[in-house]
């Protein structure tokens, strides 16, 4: 045997020595996006404006667990143009979509938050987020009863413990400030009848 073919072998045992078969599957786990909507997360380069899509993103794979669809046919055509086909998958796959959205989310908003934490746009982001995360457990809990099987368990628990980590964290915030109420000008018409 030559040295190259005894290098091969050695890394290719050490590449199955160091990964258990859970792990292989893991690294070759589906992507929790789909090409469009890692697009859209890329030119989103606001934070308030990113987690909109990552919330769509959500909100699209609940759209193919409740087997809804758009109403609006023109509307389902103009966003199947911007965000491409709905999700498919599996009910574990869907509901692990979600939660793998859910922790890109919070990591978004924790990489901005450590470099500038005073960024007023973190509690925008993390409030919707929090509304989103309440709304989606809220509705995936009647099919709660009716997951089988370790991956949908699983999966569902994994959501279940973002969206909370989601909500604690939305709950933590000080309450929003209010705007101020401006006063506004007298109307041209008001300003007239003074005048005469």
């Amino acid at each position: 045997m030559n040295a190259r073919a005894s290098i091969l072998l050695l890394t290719v045992g050490l590449i199955f020595t160091l990964f258990t078969p859970g792990e292989i599957r893991a690294a070759q786990a589906r992507d929790h996006l789909t090409e469009q909507e890692v697009e859209l997360v890329k030119d989103a380069q606001i934070l308030d404006k990113r987690i909109e899509v990552f919330i769509k993103a959500a909100d699209r794979r609940m759209q193919v667990l409740s087997g809804t669809e758009a109403t609006n046919a023109k509307q389902s055509k103009k966003e199947a143009e911007l965000w491409g086909g709905l999700p498919t998958g599996t009910r574990a796959d869907l509901i692990g979509d979600i939660a793998r959205i859910f922790d890109e989310a919070i990591t978004n908003i924790d990489d901005v938050s450590s470099r500038d934490e005073k960024n007023p746009l973190i509690h925008k982001a993390l409030r919707n987020l929090a509304a989103a995360a309440t709304r989606i457990v809220g509705q995936l809990k009647p099919l709660q009863p009716q997951l089988k099987g370790d991956s949908e368990l699983s999966t569902f628990d994994q959501l279940v413990e973002n969206a909370e980590s989601i909500i604690q964290a939305a709950n933590k915030l000080p309450p929003p400030l209010e705007k101020p109420v401006e006063k506004k000008g007298k109307s041209k018409t008001e300003k007239t009848k003074e005048t005469n």
